[in-house]
């Protein structure tokens, strides 16, 4: 069956380059990302791994972890790892699954389950529809997932702006609107009524429509 945004992310084991986990164990309480590579040393990959190993502080100060995945072995993302550092100027610093039996693809539906062509006789083109990001909340379901064509590289600044946007929301009963970024004015939900409004937002908010109630960030 096909995973939906809000059902449970399935659960594995897998071996990584900062050894074996266990997905949900590994995740702890906080927010996680799971972004998928189609095979090591592919140029549009490298530069997204470069940019995440940057941003890594920043996920952090959101209590989210970050995780990769490609279909080789270890020794290989040790290889490319060192390529990663020396081409994009950051230390890949986060765990690499090496998915060599399609394991986790499978189970996150980049892969038909009935997929059974050994990893050596893979190439990258086999592989396109590992291009994949999944965001899994403290509940271990799945909050959002985007898949990329293989010639463009993924939006990394967008995925953490969808990653405030999702962590407020899920402490206020706010929605955010087209284009919105961390500071900008959100949606009071429709579920919130004028008076429950009211004692949540004393200084008031601007009413464009009964459905569409304009407020201040929360902090």
């Amino acid at each position: 069956m096909s995973l939906r945004i809000n059902d449970q992310a399935p659960d594995f084991t897998a071996e990584t380059t900062e050894g074996p986990i266990r997905f949900h164990d590994w995740l702890g309480d906080g927010w996680g990302i799971l972004f998928s590579h189609p095979k090591d040393f592919t140029p549009v990959c490298t530069t997204e791994l470069g940019y995440v190993a940057k941003l890594k502080p920043e996920f952090e100060k959101r209590n989210c972890k970050v995780i990769g995945l490609s279909i080789d072995p270890i020794d290989n993302h040790a290889g490319w790892a060192a390529d990663i550092e020396e081409t994009q100027g950051s230390k890949v610093n986060f765990p690499m699954i090496a998915d060599i039996d399609l394991k986790v693809s499978k189970l996150y539906n980049m892969f038909p389950a009935n997929e059974n062509e050994a990893m050596e006789n893979r190439t990258a083109m086999t592989n396109a529809t590992v291009r994949t990001v999944f965001i899994v909340g403290p509940d271990k379901n799945i909050k959002l997932m985007m898949s990329y064509p293989m010639t463009t590289g993924r939006n990394f600044d967008e995925i953490m702006r969808v990653l405030d946007s999702m962590q407020l929301t899920a402490a206020h009963k706010v929605a955010t609107p087209v284009n919105w970024k961390n500071g900008d004015d959100v949606i009071i939900v429709p579920a919130v009524t004028d008076e429950m409004a009211k004692e949540k937002y004393p200084a008031g908010w601007k009413t464009l429509k009964p459905y569409l109630r304009i407020v201040k960030q929360p902090t």
